[in-house]
C-alpha cells in the first residue's frame, strides 16, 4: 500500500498540483489539504481517493497557484480605508509616523480574507483528470510494491510447506520413539514381566490417537493451498483474506508443536513459526 503519485496542470488561470502519499494502514485513513476554492467539491474528492486507494494512510495535498499566488486572497478595500482613517488619525494626534500602517493594516480583522471564488463545472471536470492521473502514479508504485510482495509471500509459504515435509518424514519414527519410551518406562518402574501387554498396547493406541497431527497436516497443507491460490487470483482487496488464511495456517503450526512431543518437530514447528511470522508483517501491506 506504499506509494507516491503527483500531477501537475494548469486550468484556465488556475495552476493545480495535486501530490498524494500512502503508507500501510490496515483501515483508509485519508488526510486531505485543498484551497477553499475546490471545498464545494471535498465530498466527491474523498470519494475519488477511497474508490481507488481502498486502504492505507494517505495524505493528499491540493496546492493551487493563481496568478502567481499560492493561496489567492481578497483586500477588502473598504473595510482597509476605514480602518486607515482611523489609525492615521490616531497616529496624527500622537505625532507618529504614518509609513508603517500599511503593514499594521494588513494584520487587522477581515482586511485579508481567503477568496470566495468557486471552481466553474468545466474546470471541476479537468481538474478530476489531474486526480485521477495522480491516482493511477501511485497505484502503479503499489503495484511494483505488489510484485515484490507476491514473491515474498509465496517464498514464505513454500519454506512452510518444506519443514511440514520434514513433520510427516518424522512423524512414524515419534510414534515409535514414543511406544518404545513408554514401554521402557514401564519396565524399569515396574519390572518386564509384571503389566498386561495386551492393556499396555491398547493405552499405546489411545495415547498416540490423541497426540497424533495427521489431521493438523492436512488442514494445514489446505490452507497453504488456498493461501497460494488466492495470491495468484485477479482482483483487489485481497489483503484481509491473506491474513484470515495466515491465522489458520498459525493455529494448525501451534497445534502441531503442542501435540508434537519430539525435539526434532519442535524445531520444524519454531521455524514454520518464524516463516509465519514474516508472511504476517508482509501482508499487512497488501490491499
Amino acid at each position: 500500500m506504499t506509494g507516491f503519485g503527483r500531477a501537475e496542470q494548469t486550468i484556465g488561470k488556475n495552476a493545480f498540483l495535486v501530490e498524494i502519499k500512502s503508507l500501510n494502514g490496515k483501515q483508509l485513513e485519508l488526510s486531505l489539504k485543498m484551497p477553499s476554492l475546490l471545498r464545494p467539491y471535498e465530498f466527491d474528492i474523498r470519494n475519488m481517493l477511497s474508490e481507488h486507494l481502498l486502504r492505507g494512510s494517505v495524505d493528499c495535498s491540493i496546492t493551487l497557484k493563481q496568478n502567481g499566488a499560492a493561496k489567492p486572497v481578497v483586500i477588502n478595500s473598504e473595510l482597509a480605508k476605514a480602518y486607515y482613517q482611523s489609525l492615521a488619525e490616531l497616529a496624527n494626534d500622537l505625532n507618529l509616523d504614518t509609513g508603517s500602517i500599511l503593514s499594521s493594516l494588513l494584520k487587522l480583522p477581515e482586511v485579508v480574507v481567503p477568496s470566495t471564488e468557486v471552481l466553474e463545472e468545466e474546470d471541476w471536470r479537468g481538474f478530476r483528470e489531474i486526480l485521477l492521473n495522480a491516482i493511477q502514479h501511485i497505484n502503479a508504485h503499489r503495484v511494483n510494491e505488489g510484485d515484490v510482495l507476491e514473491k515474498d509471500l509465496t517464498l514464505r509459504i513454500d519454506n512452510i510447506r518444506t519443514l511440514q515435509k520434514e513433520v510427516i518424514a518424522l512423524e512414524p519414527l515419534r510414534q515409535q520413539k514414543i511406544r518404545e519410551g513408554l514401554k521402557k518406562l514401564l519396565e524399569d518402574n515396574v519390572g518386564k514381566d509384571n503389566f498386561d501387554s495386551n492393556r499396555l498396547e491398547q493405552e499405546m493406541i489411545y495415547y498416540i490417537e490423541k497426540i497424533d497431527i495427521s489431521e493438523e497436516q492436512v488442514r494445514l497443507k489446505n490452507h497453504c493451498d488456498y493461501f497460494q491460490a488466492l495470491l495468484q487470483e485477479k482482483g483487489e482487496a485481497k489483503g484481509k483474506k491473506l491474513s484470515f488464511i495466515l491465522q489458520e495456517i498459525g493455529r494448525e503450526i501451534n497445534t502441531t508443536g503442542a501435540k508434537a512431543y519430539d525435539a526434532t518437530i519442535q524445531k520444524c514447528v519454531v521455524l514454520m513459526k518464524d516463516e509465519l511470522e514474516k508472511a504476517k508483517e508482509q501482508v499487512l501491506n497488501v490491499l
